[in-house]
């Protein structure tokens, strides 16, 4: 059975296949906004570099699906090759030309310690729902399916695409893989990051490096006798220092909170005595870049900036991509879907200093704007939480969206 058909073919006889193979039945009524979120946070779906902390989102993908399914959408799961236990789903409500994604991502960071309540039953107090992952971004996915349940669908002249995407929180594969395969389509693409469900039409770039000098070890006293990667490193970090200084003359763009690109240096390793000269030494770093640079174009000054800084030195360079890196991501406030979102919310929309999958979407041709109901100072973090009022808000947002983009109603 070709992958990209898994749920849909399953669900045709009322079930859906899980990542072990087994079937469960799906033929029931959609659960309530926070009912859906409650199964959300209770299936863990951390994203991990490290494959035993990595729990995948396979629970996650079969219960949007079966949901989405019983909302009577074409439901397509796509598997990511190699990563078993991840995957992608895209629904689609109606047909048409154009349309609008309603796009997040299903994974979360790892559980830290620190939580003052249970992260994966949804806890409310004080007017907040607490759990892991319901800001970025578990809720987003309840509330736009509510938005969908509630559309005439009798009136969509465009077709709804709620699209759950995996692995953003490492390297952003299964938004990578839609996009190559070109596995989405439409005319607009809303992203359900944390905004505050505030409008954000643009958003830095991202990306990390890892700098590794190798030199020659020797006792201290007779220091000729090697040479310091850690020295070395040090003519590294400030050469990319004054690189930084002069990256904040070439490029400001004051809508956005820090108006220029950001370097930070953030770690160093290297040496392992006072009393030996360092035979290795790595720092890393991340670059944040402004709408209008190129992560590619970065990166190749950024290892030009190192390589004539210890050329000469003899030491061993070696320069490797921590992450293939996130565009930055601009949409026209002209844009039909910049406006609608200005004109439904009454805020003027802005900009955001973290990467998201936007320019996946923005390299398909879409118009992109990250719009959700969590707050991105509570992401990440925990005791993370949702304030209950941001739920009938998004589902009124959301569905006025659909209606205004999707639908014949004036």
């Amino acid at each position: 059975m070709h992958p990209i058909f898994e749920v849909r073919r399953a669900a045709a006889a009322g079930r859906v296949l899980h990542a072990g193979g087994e079937c469960v039945s799906i033929r029931h009524m959609i659960p309530s906004v926070i009912e859906m979120i409650r199964a959300l946070v209770a299936m863990p779906s951390a994203s991990s570099f490290d494959p035993s902390r990595d729990q995948g989102n396979r629970g996650v993908v079969n219960l949007l699906a079966s949901w989405l399914d019983d909302l009577d959408c074409s439901v397509k799961v796509q598997r990511l090759e190699g990563h078993p236990d991840r995957a992608n789903v895209v629904a689609t409500l109606g047909s048409g030309e154009g349309g609008l994604v309603l796009s997040g991502h299903s994974d979360t960071v790892g559980c830290e310690e620190g939580w003052s309540h249970d992260p994966y039953v949804v806890t409310e107090d004080a007017g907040r729902l607490y759990g892991l992952g319901i800001a970025d971004m578990k809720a987003f996915f309840a509330i736009a399916i509510e938005a969908m349940r509630k559309a005439d669908r009798t009136k969509l002249v465009s077709p709804v695409i709620l699209v759950a995407t995996a692995d953003e929180e490492c390297a952003m594969l299964g938004a990578r893989r839609l996009a190559a395969e070109r596995q989405v389509q439409g005319r607009w693409a809303v992203i359900g990051e944390p905004t505050g469900w505030s409008p954000v039409r643009m958003h830095k770039g991202m990306m990390m490096e890892s700098i590794v000098l190798r030199g020659r070890a020797a006792h201290s006293s007779v220091p000729a006798n090697g040479n310091s990667a850690l020295e070395g490193m040090v003519l590294a970090a400030q050469a990319l220092i004054r690189w930084r200084e002069q990256l904040q003359i070439d490029y400001r763009d004051t809508e956005f909170e820090v108006p220029f690109p950001t370097l930070n240096l953030g770690t160093i390793r290297g040496g392992d005595h006072p009393n030996r000269v360092c035979a290795e030494c790595e720092m890393q770093v991340d670059l944040r870049p402004l709408p209008g640079m190129s992560v590619s174009e970065a990166r190749a000054t950024l290892h030009a900036t190192v390589r004539e800084a210890v050329e000469g030195r003899g030491l061993q360079l070696n320069m490797t991509s921590m992450y293939p890196g996130t565009e930055p991501m601009m949409t026209s406030s002209a844009s039909q879907l910049v406006q609608t979102a200005e004109q439904l919310t009454g805020e003027r929309a802005g900009s955001a200093a973290y990467g998201t999958e936007a320019p996946h979407f923005a390299s398909l041709g879409f118009d992109t704007l990250l719009l959700g109901p969590g707050d991105i100072a509570q992401a990440h973090r925990p005791d993370e939480y949702l304030s209950v009022d941001r739920i009938g808000k998004g589902i009124d947002l959301l569905g006025g969206m659909i209606r205004r983009l999707c639908t014949s109603e004036p």
